[in-house]
């Protein structure tokens, strides 16, 4: 990345160095966290139906986010940025960006069905739900700031990914080491 105010989707525009494999990174992900997804169900009780759903949002919409890339850098480039707002470029930048906030409203969704699923948990899962949705009412405004002044992007992206990726493994995790209690909390697995 050439400056912290660019985005990360600016490094899959096509003419972009790596252009490519970022695009394939985007996709492969959005296709094994969808896999992962499916092959374990809602897997910790009825109530974590819905966060399972909006995990697998996630992932679709991630991996449609590498099928399409943008194509052009509005992170760092005005004109690219004025063409956008106007609504005078391909389909493919406008189904990279509604990908992009689907992707943010679905894992968020997700964070806060955890975290009111777990609400009462102790576990090492119910204190990783509870710091992700503290963090979210922090950094939305943080990364909607950056967004509308074009300043730092890149660096909000960065916080939010980590986010993700803390996400993605909790409830990873979550779904292949515990079975569901009674009351639809989570359960440690039985030993083998």
């Amino acid at each position: 990345m050439t400056s912290p105010d660019e985005l990360f989707s600016n490094l899959e525009v096509t003419g972009q160095p790596y252009a490519a494999p970022m695009q394939y990174a985007d996709l492969v992900a959005g296709l094994l966290l969808l896999a992962a997804f499916a092959l374990t169900g809602p897997g910790i009780g009825r109530r974590g139906r819905a966060e399972w759903l909006a995990m697998l949002g996630f992932a679709a919409a991630g991996m449609l986010g590498g099928l399409y890339p943008e194509v052009c850098a509005d992170g760092i480039s005005a004109a690219c940025r004025r063409l956008e707002y106007r609504f005078q470029l391909p389909a493919a930048q406008y189904i990279h960006l509604a990908a992009g906030i689907a992707e943010f409203a679905a894992i968020t969704i997700a964070a806060f069905c955890a975290a009111a699923r777990t609400r009462t948990s102790h576990s090492r899962s119910a204190r990783v739900y509870r710091v992700l949705v503290r963090a979210a009412f922090i950094a939305y405004p943080l990364l909607g700031a950056s967004y509308l002044s074009d300043r730092l992007g890149g660096i909000m992206e960065a916080v939010f990914f980590a986010g993700f990726t803390v996400m993605a493994a909790t409830q990873l995790a979550e779904r292949t080491g515990a079975r569901p209690a009674p009351d639809g909390g989570p359960r440690r697995a039985r030993p083998r």
